[in-house]
């Protein structure tokens, strides 16, 4: 697959993630985070397996083999990850939970080295502090000291947890080759809507929604749990797990990019945080063809 194609798939994915942000905002103020979540994939599903069928015309007895690691990437990343991500949300605030959120590429990186030996060069390391400076920026308006007094509360762990989750979902997909990408998250999102079902029931679904949450779990339900998902497996087919994490450093950009469409200012360092996150994805991108170049006879 050209390069081009993978950096869009990492954009887009990290585009539609980051309106998960401003929609699961609305949401979460209507429905608690295991009924957001069991809703949210329900709405996937029965978009991703006519997707799949209809694009990569699976054989889905072969896919169905892989349903340990599969099961295992639903719990992870399409029950999990969401779960403690709107958890976290009713206990801290926004800017707590994506100042905490933007250590995942830097998790990412130290796990993909500890347990898939992937090289890390100086480069990738420059590309990553960059983006992350950027991220920072981002965050705090330009007032880098704020983050020695921001506190830390419950809300503000599990946002840990939710990185830990998301990091070994992404470790894990990594590792599923033989599975048609689209296929794969399909299986993936039936078995966590199935496992989430009896909690999210049990819990007592709410069915008076406003049309404000109604369009709000649309979107989550299509653009960031089907498009985002597949863009992301397909990607990590294609690059180490630990290039593609740099991009989720992106989610803070377009959600500063998506708040300004809804009409709320953006500073000049914001803009300026904007750009180190954008240059230094494209040093992290610069990476793997220079250590190809070296690895060469």
């Amino acid at each position: 697959m050209k390069k081009s194609y993978i950096l869009l798939f990492l954009i887009l994915a990290n585009l539609f993630w980051a309106g998960n942000y401003i929609f699961g905002k609305f949401v979460v103020a209507e429905l608690s985070p295991i009924q957001l979540t069991f809703t949210r994939w329900l709405i996937a599903a029965i978009f991703l397996f006519p997707l799949a069928h209809w694009i990569e015309k699976p054989d889905w007895k072969s896919v169905w083999k892989e349903w340990k690691v599969l099961s295992l990437m639903g719990m992870l990343g399409i029950i999990g990850y969401n779960f403690f991500l709107y958890w976290a949300l009713t206990y801290t605030t926004s800017m707590n939970a994506a100042l905490v959120n933007s250590i995942t590429p830097a998790v990412i990186v130290l796990f993909s080295f500890l347990f898939l030996k992937e090289h890390i060069s100086f480069l990738h390391v420059i590309g990553l502090i960059l983006s992350l400076f950027g991220v920072l920026l981002v965050l705090t308006n330009g007032h880098l000291q704020t983050i020695f007094h921001l506190t830390f509360n419950s809300g503000d762990l599990l946002m840990i947890l939710a990185i830990l989750v998301w990091t070994f979902y992404s470790l894990i997909a990594k590792k599923i080759k033989n599975v048609p990408a689209i296929s794969a998250t399909a299986v993936s999102v039936l078995i966590g809507v199935v496992l989430a079902a009896p909690f999210a029931i049990g819990s007592g679904l709410n069915l008076d929604l406003s049309n404000q949450a109604m369009v709000g779990i649309l979107y989550i339900g299509i653009f960031p749990s089907v498009c985002s998902f597949i863009f992301w497996n397909i990607s990590l087919r294609h690059i180490d797990a630990s290039q593609a994490g740099v991009y989720l450093n992106l989610i803070v950009v377009f959600t500063a990019m998506l708040s300004l469409i809804l009409g709320q200012k953006i500073t000049v360092v914001q803009s300026l945080g904007g750009l180190l996150v954008f240059s230094g994805v494209y040093l992290t991108t610069k990476k793997k063809k220079d250590s190809k170049a070296m690895a060469s006879p």
